[in-house]
């Protein structure tokens, strides 16, 4: 795993064992190339965080802060190496979990990433069904802002409330879905 581009592209950045799913060079890639110019100057909120790749990424190609939410000890940790290792500044590590977090938190973002651990059964907890579900969520994406999600391709694309769908792709076992906030929220 590496940072791709940026001030710290091809720094190499530390993973969690064991307890993450980082999303891969090749899916970052195709996301960013996606993005484009939004990204610079951004803020940036990066929701189950683990090893910080998204919010890393987005930092190296000009984001202007980026929080880090994660509830692991060892995602916060590896955050953080990532972080002193890459000389990124603007970087912030919360170690919570995300739904306590944003239900406390009312800042909005103008992007904001969102890999929860995929739902394989009918007992995993669906993160971004309770994200989505979670009143006033879309006020957490600023007017022009975009949120994208990383779940399991054989999910089917979730509606959430306040958004517009404007691209779903597929990489392999993963789907990344592009939402815009409407206007009339």
């Amino acid at each position: 795993m590496r940072i791709i581009a940026g001030t710290a592209g091809r720094v190499a950045i530390r993973v969690p064992k064991g307890e993450t799913r980082p999303t891969t060079d090749f899916v970052r890639q195709a996301v960013f190339s996606r993005l484009g110019e939004v990204v610079e100057g951004a803020r940036v909120l990066d929701l189950f965080a683990g090893s910080g790749a998204l919010g890393l990424e987005a930092l190296s190609r000009g984001g202007k802060e980026c929080v880090f939410v994660d509830e692991g000890r060892a995602s916060e940790q590896a955050i953080r190496a990532n972080l002193q290792k890459s000389r990124l500044s603007g970087g912030r590590v919360v170690r919570a979990d995300v739904h306590g977090w944003l239900r406390r938190e009312r800042s909005s973002f103008d992007l904001v990433f969102a890999d929860p651990p995929y739902c394989h059964s009918a007992l995993d907890r669906d993160h971004l069904g309770a994200m989505f579900a979670l009143e006033g969520f879309a006020d957490r994406v600023a007017p022009d802002g975009f949120l994208i999600a990383e779940q399991s391709a054989r999910e089917v694309t979730r509606e959430a409330v306040g958004f517009e769908l404007v691209d779903r792709r597929e990489y392999g076992s993963s789907a990344i879905l592009l939402y815009a906030r409407r206007s009339d929220s």
